[in-house]
This record gives C-alpha cells, structure tokens and sequence, in this order.
C-alpha cells in the first residue's frame, strides 16, 4: 500500500524548507537527502518567504526556539498557506516552558498545518496549553500502550477534527489520525531513543511524503511513520558488538537511502482503527 507513496518521493524529489533546530540540522537534511527529497534549511526571516515559495513542503521545528526565528516560522508557514503548499509542525519540548507552549499554540492559531507531529506530551500540550513534558521527551505517565491505545486514538481524531490536521502520535505505538480514521504503527527500535534526533529526522521525512502525496496527507504520514520505524528495526538488525548509538545512527540513515517500496510494504506494521 505504501510502496507508491515512497516512490512519489523518489521520483518527484520534493524541495523541502526546513526551519529545524540547530541539534539535529545537519541529521535532517541528511535524512531528506537519503529519503529522495532536497532539503534546505534556511531561518532567516529577510529570506523566509522566498525559499518557501520555491519549496514543495515545509517542516516547521521548534527544538532550539529563539526569537530570532520565531517570526521566520510564521512568515515560512503563511507563505506556504498562501500557495498552497503542506505544511508539518513538529511541537518539540511543547509542555516543558510557556515560550515553546504558546509559540506553538500560535502557530496553530495563525498558520494551517497539514501535519502536526510529535510525542504524546507534546500533542497533549498543543490541545490543553498545559503539560508535563520531561525536556524534549514524553512523560512516563503519557506512554502509549495496548492499555492506552483506545484513548490516545480518540483524542487523536478529535484533535484532528479540531485543528484540520493530520495527528501523528510517536512513541511505542504510533499513531496517525485524521478525524475519522487512525493507522496505528508497531515499527520501531528501543534504540531510536538513544539517537537524538529522530524525532525531528521523521518530522522531515513526513513533510517529504506529504509534498510528494499532497491529495493523500494521511497515508503519506502512517508511511513516513512505517518507514522511519522499519529502517529503525534494520538499523539495529546491522550492528555489531562494537557498535554503538553514533553508529546506529549513521546505519539509519543508510536503511532510508536504501529502503524501496516493496520492502516498506513487505515490512510496515499498522492496523486501521
């Protein structure tokens, strides 16, 4: 099913506009590169407008917020509105300062993001104002599992419904949801944790898949999310006894430039909910 979405990607290679944090930049850009796609990360506002007019897709970041590219995240994300362009907000450590908090619930007030995606904390943080995020990662408390599953869905879908966007949920079980329909993921590696980054490296990912799958912007995310999380699992399965995080990561990003279609179909774990 998703094998035409990841060759949408390849075939198109979509011009992604990255405002990214300065701690995984470099991993991102990378990422959009091994994924098919062109990455350029470019936050200065005297600027932003442009290059999002000549990119396919935006993926705004908030991991090191700054003042001095807040307001290129609204200029890039108005832009890309005004043309019609997708749009994926990535909430990081929303929940854990009132300045990431309500930087994002702004954001979601005065752009149209056609993906928002992010750990449950900072999802719960976006819909509430409030949170309990430990740093940039999910509070134990959030985790969810086959208990919480039902729940974490639900109020997936009706975030969706209430802010238009695709919901992607990341952690254990990932999720993407529209306001009726939900993929729930079981690809993944524990590893992936121990890489910082990943995060933001599937945030641009998924704006790939969308810029390249625009009239599809559920599938394309639940791929993205089945992609990551299956390179995860091959990046593991490549390690030796001497390897460590510094090589998992470098072997992940070699299992998106090699992963094809039909791999990512033989090998995506998800129900439809």
């Amino acid at each position: 099913m998703f094998k035409e979405l990841l060759e949408n990607v390849r075939r198109k290679k979509p011009l992604i506009h990255a405002i990214t944090n300065y701690v995984t930049v470099n991993d991102c850009a990378n990422l959009l590169l091994a994924c098919g796609a062109s990455p350029i990360m470019a936050d200065e506002i005297e600027e932003a407008e442009e290059i999002a007019s000549l990119c396919s897709g935006l993926c705004v970041n908030i991991g090191t917020l700054n003042q001095n590219t807040i307001p290129s995240m609204f200029a890039a994300g108005k832009k890309a509105n005004a043309l019609g362009r997708p749009a994926v907000l990535d909430p990081v450590g929303a929940g854990a300062s009132n300045l990431r908090t309500q930087t994002a619930r702004r954001l979601l007030e005065e752009v149209k993001f056609t993906v928002i995606r992010g750990n449950i904390s900072e999802i719960k943080a976006l819909a509430t104002g409030t949170g309990t995020t430990r740093g940039v990662d999910a509070d134990v408390a959030d985790t969810v599992t086959d208990e919480t599953l039902d729940g974490a869905v639900s109020f997936a879908k009706k975030l969706s419904e209430k802010t238009g966007a695709i919901i992607a949920i990341t952690g254990p079980i990932d999720i993407a949801a529209d306001h009726s329909r939900a993929y729930c993921v079981r690809n993944g590696h524990p590893m992936m944790s121990k890489v910082t980054g990943t995060g933001c490296q599937l945030s641009a990912l998924t704006a790939a898949y969308v810029a390249a799958n625009p009239d599809r912007p559920l599938e394309a995310s639940a791929a993205a999310l089945c992609a990551m999380g299956l390179c995860g699992e091959i990046a593991f399965a490549r390690m030796e006894e001497k390897d460590g995080n510094a090589s998992y990561r470098n072997y992940l990003i070699d299992a998106v430039c090699r992963l094809r279609g039909e791999a990512l179909d033989k090998g995506a774990k998800y129900e439809i909910r």
